[in-house]
C-alpha cells in the first residue's frame, strides 16, 4: 500500500516492550512482504499468534482442476448459471487459472470459516450483495462494486448479509496499484485515475474471544486446517503499509480521448503476470469522425477475461453476452465488436448519443488461460460463431 496507517494500540518505537494491563507482554507478529525488503506491518497480539495444537489436511470441497482452452477458441461463460456448494472460499468454482492467477466465482449467504491464503494476494470484486471482511486487522463493510484487497497470509472470514456473488480473483504475488500511477514515494500521483480518499481500511481493532479455533490454509502444497490454541482476531494494534483495504469500482475515474482509448486507461491493479481492469460509464469518444465503439483487435500477448457487472453492452449486442456474463478472449484471436455495432453506435451518436453506460471488470493475462470446471460447466457453445451471423 502507498502510505503508513496506525490503528489501536502501539508502542513508541519497534520491537520495545509493550505490556497488557496486567503487566505481561504483547506478543508482535511482523507481516512482511519479499523476505523482509518490501511493505510490512506489525501486530500486536494478546496471545501467541505461533500456538497452534492440531494440524489436519483438507481435501478441498470443489474440483481445482484446469483444462486447455482447446480448440483455441473465444468462450462466453453465463456465471447466472452457477449455484455454489460452500461459502465465499470453500465455494469458490474455478473459472479459469495459469500459473500466475486463478479466476473463481462464488455466490453463499453464509459465514465462512477463518482462512489464510499463503499463496498469494487476493482481490474480491463484490457483484453483488452486501457482506463483512473481518481479519487480524479489523473489519471492512463491502458491497456491490467493491474490491476488496487482501495481502498475503491475512487471517480473515466473510461474513454475508444475505445472498452475496463475487468474482475471486488469487495470485501468486502481490496486488498492487499500477507503478505508473505511483511517485517514486509510493504516493498516487495526478493523473491516477483514483486515490488514497478512495481506498478503505480498517478503522479499528476487531477483537473475538475464543479457544481452539480452526483456521484454513493454503499453500502451494494444498489444504490445511489449523487449529489455534486462542483466537487469532486478538490484535490490540498494528502499524504498517501492509493491510486490507476497499475500493469501489463506482470510484475510478475514467480517462477519455477524442478517439477510442485501449484497455489500459482503465487498469485498475497489477499482479505477477497480469492487470485489472475497470470499465465504467464515461463519454463516448468525441472527435466528429471517431468510431465510438472499441475496434477489432488482437493483443497478441494476453488472454483477455472480461466480467460484465452493469450497463448496456452496444457493442456485444447478438452476442448472447448481458450483466453477469464472462468472456475469454485468447491471445490467437482477433476479437471486436459484433456484426452491425459500429454502424449503430455512429448512428446513435449522430442521434443524440453521448455515454456509454459499460461496467465491467477485465483481468488481462499475460501467460494463457486454462479452463476450470466452473466455466466449463455454464459455457454458451454458440458463442464463437456469433462474429460470422
Amino acid at each position: 500500500m502507498p502510505y503508513y496507517r496506525v490503528v489501536g494500540e502501539v508502542p513508541r518505537k519497534r520491537h520495545v516492550q509493550f505490556r497488557k494491563p496486567d503487566g505481561g507482554l504483547y506478543a508482535e507478529e511482523l507481516m512482511g512482504e519479499e523476505g523482509f525488503s518490501s511493505d510490512s506491518s506489525l501486530l500486536y497480539h494478546r496471545y501467541l499468534p505461533t500456538a497452534i495444537i492440531k494440524a489436519e489436511a483438507v481435501e478441498p470441497l470443489v474440483t481445482a482442476t484446469l483444462a486447455p482452452n482447446l480448440p483455441l477458441s473465444p468462450r462466453h461463460f453465463r456465471t447466472q448459471d452457477l449455484t455454489s456448494a460452500g461459502d465465499l472460499i470453500t465455494g469458490r468454482m474455478l473459472l479459469s487459472g495459469n500459473g500466475d492467477v486463478r479466476l473463481s466465482y462464488a455466490t453463499s449467504d453464509r459465514p465462512s470459516e477463518l482462512y489464510r491464503n499463503s499463496m498469494g494476494d487476493e482481490c474480491v470484486y463484490i457483484q453483488s450483495g452486501t457482506v463483512r471482511f473481518e481479519s487480524t486487522y479489523g473489519v471492512i463493510e463491502a458491497g456491490e462494486g467493491d474490491y476488496v484487497v487482501i495481502p498475503t497470509g491475512t487471517i480473515h472470514r466473510w461474513v454475508p448479509q444475505g445472498q452475496v456473488n463475487v468474482l475471486a480473483i488469487e495470485a501468486s504475488g502481490h496486488i498492487r496499484p499500477p507503478k505508473r500511477y505511483l511517485s517514486q514515494y509510493g504516493q498516487f500521483l495526478e493523473h491516477a485515475p483514483y486515490c488514497e480518499r478512495d481506498l478503505r481500511t480498517p478503522q479499528e481493532p476487531f477483537t473475538a474471544e475464543g479457544e481452539e479455533v480452526p483456521v484454513l490454509v493454503r499453500t502451494r502444497g494444498g489444504l490445511t486446517r489449523l487449529v489455534y490454541r486462542n483466537h487469532p482476531f486478538d490484535v490490540v494494534g498494528w502499524d504498517g503499509y501492509l493491510y486490507p483495504y476497499a475500493f469501489n469500482i463506482n470510484d475510478f475515474e475514467p480517462i477519455v480521448k477524442k478517439t477510442h482509448a485501449p484497455p489500459p486507461v482503465h487498469q485498475t491493479f497489477e499482479g505477477p503476470g497480469f492487470v485489472v481492469c475497470s470499465f465504467m460509464p464515461r463519454p463516448l469518444d468525441f472527435h466528429p469522425d471517431a468510431v465510438p465503439i472499441p475496434y477489432n483487435h488482437h493483443n497478441v500477448d494476453s488472454d483477455e477475461f472480461m466480467f460484465y457487472v452493469g450497463g448496456d453492452y452496444t457493442a456485444r449486442q447478438g452476442s448472447g453476452i448481458d450483466v453477469g456474463s464472462i468472456s475469454l478472449h485468447p491471445a490467437g484471436f482477433t476479437h471486436g465488436p459484433q456484426p452491425g455495432a459500429v454502424e449503430a453506435v455512429v448512428e446513435a451518436v449522430k442521434q443524440g448519443h453521448t455515454v456509454t453506460s459499460e461496467m465491467a471488470v477485465m483481468v488481462d493475462t499475460f501467460r494463457p488461460l486454462d479452463l476450470g470446471q466452473g466455466a466449463l460447466s455454464c459455457e454458451d457453445p454458440g458463442y464463437a460463431w456469433t462474429w460470422a451471423r
